[in-house]
Formats: C-alpha cells, structure tokens, sequence
C-alpha cells in the first residue's frame, strides 16, 4: 500500500474520532440540561370524612426543596421544584402527618391531595354524665318517668350515652343504648318499686365515663280509686283516675292518645279506645295502667267522628261492646269471640252504646254521616228492635247511660238544633228518658248560658249524674261536674280540665 493510501486511512479514522467525540459532548451537555429542569407542585389540604379545607397546613419535601402554607381555601403551590421523585409533607397542630409521593417532570404541573385525620392523642373524654330528672329520691305519681341528663365533651365530639335501669322488685337490667340525645322517656315503671338508673357517656376515641347512680321512688297505685276521666296534655288525651277527695293518678302516657275509659267491676280492668292515626282500637288495663293488652285487630271502632263515639262494658260481663259504622259488635276482653250483633237498617251510624246483659237490653244512638238527625233505641242481644225511643231529633248528641234497674236513660242533645259542619253545639242540656212512662225530663236546671253539658253517665247509686261542662266555644277547657238528680242547684265542680267521666 503506497504512502498515499495509508495517509488517506489515516485521516479518515481521525474525522470519524472527532466526529464519535462530538456526539458524546453534544450528549452529556444535554444530560446537564435535564438535570436542571424545574416543575411545579399544587394541591389542597382537606379534613378527611367532610374535606373542609384546612388553612396554614405546612407543606415540605423531601428531598428538600422549599416550605409553604396552605391559604383559607386550602389550596398550596410549590414553584420552580427540581425533576425528579419527592415525598411532599403535609403538617398541622391537631392533626396527624400525612405523606405523598410526587413524581416532578420538566414544564409539568403534579396534583396533590391531602386528607388530613385529626389526631386523638390528646383527646380528653366527656365529662361525667350529670343526673338532672328524676331528681333524687323524688317520688313519681304514675306509670311513666322521663329521664334527662346533661354530659360535655371538651372536643366537641358527638357523645353516644347509655341508660341502665334496676328496681327492686325483679332482676330485670334495662339497657337503651345508642341514645344521641340527653332525655329518654320510659313508660312502664313497676307501681310501688324503687328505681336505679345510671348513665353512660362515650366518644369515639376513649373509654366510656359514668355517671353516679340515682335512685327514685314510684308511689304505689291507688287502685280504689272509682273515678275515671281524660285530660288532654301535649296534643294526646290521657286518661286518669281520682278518689272522692280529689287525688288523681295517671294511667297512660301522653304520648299515646287515648280516651273513654270504661271500668269493669268483674274483671276489674279498665277498657279504652286508643288511636294510632286515623284508626282506633280497643284496650283493657289493670286499674292501676299496668298490663295494657290490645283487643281488637281487624275490626275496629268506627263512626262519624272518632272522638264521638264511645264503648261499653257490663259491669259483670267479659265481652265488649264497640261500633263499626253502621255495625255493632262484641268481643271477649281476650280478643277472642268476635261477633256482629246488630246492622242498621237505614244506613244510619251507631255511635253510643249502653248494655244491660242482666236483662238482654241494648240502648243505642244513632245518626247521619254529620253526626245529626239522632235516634235512641232498643235492641235484644240477637239484633231485634224492641222500642223506639227517641227519633229525628235535630242537632248534636252525646252521652248515653242506662240505669241498673234498665227503666232510664240519660242522654244530652242541643236543644238549639244547630247542626254545623264542625258538629259544634250551642245549648247541649242533660235529659233523663223513662222507659215505663216514656216522658223526658230536662235535669240540667241552671246550666251556664254559653255552655254545653255534655257526656252523662249514671253515679254508682243512681242519685246523681257525672257529666262534662265547657264553653260553647269549642276550644275552652272542660271540667267534670256531678249534680244529683232532682236537684237543680247541685251542681258541683269535680275535677278541672277534664272530660270523658266514669263513675264505678
């Protein structure tokens, strides 16, 4: 090979080193470039559960970049951050650390989301529940007791409380846990026990705290008592006993609506109608409001006004008597043995019952769909029409009562006929039917003028009548009031605020 040649290699292994040495310095220098490349990181700090936007977060990274804080919205930005793989910090009093990875590339933007958990490390537990009602050793007329306590807790965390209850008539612990409020009402207190009760205060981060135990006393029930009648509290009809001196005892709760009670001697319970809705059923209770048992369940109390219609219960009998409408029926106090016993014949609705099963003898009223155009009849127990009575008389009736000897009644209408759509009354008068004789008497003597006597019922002994007393009004308070027959300026107030009397 002549010199030419191998100079002519020679230069060209050279070009191609130079050329070889070019592109790896044109590569690192680009290496460089990279390496100083800068990104953004943005994001919001949010408590975890509600994201409300935590403020003043303290946000790092690590590697080390720069410090910020997060504004009123929460948000944060860390500007002109280096390329590459970053644990950003997020940090707050109260609340634990929270750690997110962040991957930062050239020109680019990365989002972060923090969901900050509030710390519990230092979180104090609810004050001790303090026992406001019953107060202690406070003794409870009735059958019913409401329960209030009150319990702080220094984080304002949502408190859940427990409520134990003990008496000293059984081995029974009551416990109604998952209660979120401070007051519980508890409706079937023992007559006559004494009571232990205790409350329980929980957060959801420590353990339960206590309250001290309180106790309380129920008075034991009055069961001689031979009155009977309602008094509205709250919105709900609640029914009541009462001695000869005035002495009441409560015998259902008022949150429950019920009303005309009637007292059976034989069995010595109490039947009452007690509405759920639109609907009413029979109930029977012992005489001092324990052991309240349902009668009826398909069949139910019906008529033209709920609050219009009422039931009766021979004093020596098991069954009970109720309308349906324009149906009567009878039932066991068992609930067993239901059966029809009488259908009008005119369409007319039964609304008033009073049975003599000594004698085989039913008194019923009726009336229209309004509530007017009254009968009172007779009937046998297998539904035949034995007398006539009283018919077409115009205006509101209520109240119906038969003597034991099963020659009167007493009944009261308005004498002034109204008959509005609200089946309110003007002048309703107490009258005394004698079957025998079938002459009227008006008993009521010197009525108020304005008032309305309404809901008579025979006293034990047939000497005087208890009845209802109110304004014409419709809206005034109603009082009970007993007047002997005969007597026209006997009239005595017995109980204020009531209405619906009986008399056993």
């Amino acid at each position: 090979m002549n010199k030419y040649n191998i100079q002519m290699r020679r230069s060209f292994t050279y070009i191609k080193f130079l050329c070889l040495l070019f592109v790896v310095l044109v590569s690192c220098n680009e290496d460089r470039i990279d390496e100083n490349a800068y990104g953004k990181i943005i994001g919001k700090a949010v408590i975890e559960g509600t994201n409300e936007p935590l403020q003043n977060v303290r946000i790092s990274t690590s590697p080390v970049t720069s410090t910020v804080f997060t504004d009123n919205a929460g948000y944060f930005i860390l500007e002109n951050v280096p390329a590459g793989e970053y644990s950003v910090l997020a940090r707050l009093d109260g609340y634990l650390a929270r750690y997110e990875p962040a991957t930062v590339i050239a020109n680019k933007t990365v989002n972060v989301i923090f969901d900050m958990e509030v710390s519990t490390a230092n979180n104090r537990p609810p004050s001790a529940p303090e026992l406001l009602m019953p107060a202690e050793n406070e003794v409870i007329d009735g059958v019913e007791a409401l329960f209030q306590w009150s319990s702080i807790d220094p984080e304002g965390d949502p408190i859940t409380f427990e409520l134990e209850l003990r008496n000293d008539q059984n081995d029974v612990v009551e416990r109604f846990d998952d209660l979120n409020d401070t007051i519980y009402l508890y409706p079937e207190l023992i007559l006559g026990a004494q009571y232990f009760w205790q409350v329980t205060a929980a957060d959801e981060y420590n353990p339960p705290v206590l309250s001290p135990v309180g106790t309380f006393k129920v008075k034991p029930a009055p069961i001689e008592n031979r009155f009977l009648f309602v008094r509205n509290i709250n919105g709900n009809n609640v029914i009541f006993s009462a001695d000869e001196e005035g002495n009441e005892f409560q015998l259902t709760s008022e949150n429950t609506n019920s009303y005309r009670p009637r007292r059976n001697v034989a069995a010595n319970r109490i039947a009452y109608l007690q509405t759920t809705g639109a609907q009413a059923d029979i109930y029977t209770m012992n005489r001092d409001g324990t052991d309240k048992v349902k009668v009826t369940s398909n069949v139910k109390p019906n008529g033209f006004n709920l609050n219009e219609i009422n039931i009766s219960w021979p004093p020596t009998s098991d069954r009970i008597y109720f309308p349906v409408l324009d149906k009567l029926y009878r039932i066991r106090s068992s609930g067993q043995d239901l059966e029809l016993v009488y259908q009008t014949t005119d369409g007319s609705l039964i609304s008033e019952i009073a049975v003599s099963e000594n004698s085989d003898l039913i008194v019923l009223k009726t009336n229209n769909l309004s509530g007017y155009d009254i009968s009172i009849f007779t009937i046998d127990f297998s539904g035949t029409v034995l007398d006539t009575l009283i018919t077409g008389l115009s205006g509101g009736a209520g109240g119906l009562d038969i003597s034991v000897t099963n020659s009167k009644i007493v009944y009261s209408y308005d004498v002034d006929g109204f008959e509005p759509l609200d089946y309110r009354r003007l002048n309703s008068r107490i009258f005394l039917y004698d079957i025998v004789t079938n002459t009227t008497t008006d008993i009521s003597g010197e009525k108020p003028n304005g008032t309305n006597d309404l809901e008579p019922i025979f006293s034990p002994n047939e000497a005087f009548v208890i009845f209802t007393n109110t304004s014409n009004d419709g809206i005034s308070q109603k009082d009970v009031y007993q007047l002997e027959i005969g007597d026209s300026e006997s009239r005595t107030l017995l109980f204020e605020n009531a209405f619906m009397p009986d008399w056993e």
